[in-house]
């Protein structure tokens, strides 16, 4: 699994970056709205980052 994003690089779907969501534990793929974030990302949506664990 890959945490960071290389623009330089080509991607095609299936071999996009994934991290996993911090809320539920499920993995989730690079989408281009969080091109400019990727490294910031920790939920998958936003329901997932409505219902984050309090720390």
């Amino acid at each position: 699994m890959s945490s960071s994003f290389d623009p330089a690089k080509r991607y095609t779907k299936s071999t996009l970056p994934t991290k996993i969501c911090a809320t539920c534990g499920r993995p989730f793929a690079y989408r281009k709205k969080w091109r400019a974030c990727w490294d910031e990302v920790k939920y998958c949506g936003e329901k997932c980052q409505r219902n984050r664990p309090k720390p």
